[in-house]
């Protein structure tokens, strides 16, 4: 049986003034399919010869073979860089002279020629190979991390109220939760970061920040370089939304990091907030 969107190995049943034509194995040679000549060059074959292809649809709708090798194939993820953006949807470039379509509904955030994402790859209702960077279902549990261990993923979706999704190293389930986002983010984007807790179900909450203790130090080292170059009007009264926004931390962190250089003498607090120290 062929599949679609696969690789498989398929035999000569005849060739022709355009091509060898491969046994679709249902008996009928109208189902054969294709190997056009411009993926024979150089190449010497005969009736019976198998050859490993890959089988998709041409722009005329046909099933057709090719010996080139996709990025990706049917069941499968890869980050694919956009070419080209219609009415309809985007083409991504996945290694064939055709472009894999990502239909519009398939689409997540604002698509932009030049930039790569993270897709899943499908067949469609109409038999035809497919993008979505709808990708939840193309992902895994894993109980292969850590508490504290490093990762890096790629954002492939935004909800607010719930916090980034990523997928880590591209295959497993992960969530930056609402409280440990700090910073926007944007689909597709490489992030860096470490496990927090492995879920029962085997996925992984993150962070993008250090340890406690470790983070303390470049938080304070921030702060005061905003100080050092008179960008720095916080105080201890500001609100958590503030802080956020103009150093990308809690005020738990603000807090812990202002404590690290008033001890370490580095700044006063005075009636009007915080300055550096003679």
């Amino acid at each position: 049986m062929i599949k679609i969107g696969k690789r498989q190995k398929m035999r000569i049943n005849n060739i022709s003034s355009i091509g060898a034509y491969l046994d679709a194995g249902t008996g009928e040679t109208a189902d054969n399919i294709l190997l056009p000549n411009n993926e024979l060059e150089e190449m010497e074959v005969e009736v019976g010869d198998e050859l490993n292809v890959f089988i998709y649809r041409d722009s005329e709708d046909r099933l057709i073979a090719t010996l080139k090798q996709t990025k990706a194939v049917i069941g499968t993820m890869a980050k694919l860089e956009v070419v080209d953006i219609t009415p309809f949807g985007a083409f991504l470039d996945w290694g064939l002279e055709k472009d894999l379509l990502l239909p519009k509904g398939q689409e997540d955030g604002n698509i932009k020629i030049g930039e790569t994402y993270l897709v899943g790859i499908y067949e469609d209702n109409k038999g035809r190979v497919s993008a979505t960077m709808n990708i939840y279902k193309f992902l895994l549990p894993t109980f292969n991390f850590e508490e504290n261990d490093k990762i890096t993923g790629t954002v492939y979706r935004i909800e607010p109220e719930i916090g980034v999704f990523v997928a880590v190293e591209d295959r497993y389930f992960g969530l930056i939760p609402k409280s440990e986002c700090f910073r926007e983010h944007k689909v597709g984007e490489t992030v860096e970061g470490r496990v927090m807790r492995v879920r029962e179900d085997g996925k992984l909450d993150l962070s993008l920040r250090e340890l406690k203790i470790q983070q303390m130090d470049k938080d304070a080292e921030l702060i005061l370089k905003m100080m050092k170059e008179g960008n720095f009007n916080l105080t201890d009264k500001s609100s958590p939304e503030e802080i956020k926004k103009a150093l990308g931390m809690s005020k738990k962190a603000f807090k812990r990091a202002m404590g690290t250089l008033y001890k370490n003498k580095l700044v006063i607090k005075t009636e009007n907030g915080f300055i550096l120290q003679k």
